[in-house]
């Protein structure tokens, strides 16, 4: 009986699950929320500096303007469109719409579209009016 080998999970075999975007969806959300939790800190931190002043505004201002920096900043601008998108999705998913298989796949995409789109569009506007 000890030798015998245990068959193991269809899950862990990939044989009966298979990729969902709502499922990859939802845990974009949960990630995006987190992400955005910890972004806000330093949001306040930035905040702080300004009212401070003098080298900490400074400093503040050289770290947001490094390519590091603005590659954060871009990731929090996307992870506060997507959130707040599919945040709407949910809202509509409340009120009685869009469960349906096909609808929650056509939504789903369009998050994901108009999040980049969104995102793209803030930052061309952003960077030129800084220009």
């Amino acid at each position: 009986m000890a030798n015998r080998e245990r068959p193991l999970s269809p899950f862990m075999l990939g044989q009966t699950y298979r990729f969902q975007i709502t499922s990859f969806m939802s845990i974009l959300h949960r990630i995006t929320g987190i992400s955005l939790a910890l972004g806000g800190i330093s949001l306040v931190w930035w905040l702080m500096a300004i009212a401070v002043g003098g080298d900490a505004y400074a400093f503040a201002s050289r770290q947001w303007s490094s390519p590091l920096g603005m590659l954060f900043l871009f990731g929090f601008t996307l992870a506060l469109v997507y959130h707040l998108l599919n945040g709407i999705r949910h809202l509509l998913w409340d009120a009685g719409w869009g469960f349906d298989i096909p609808t929650a796949y056509k939504t789903g995409y369009a998050v994901f579209v108009l999040g980049a789109i969104i995102t793209g569009l803030i930052w061309f506007f952003a960077l030129r009016g800084a220009a």
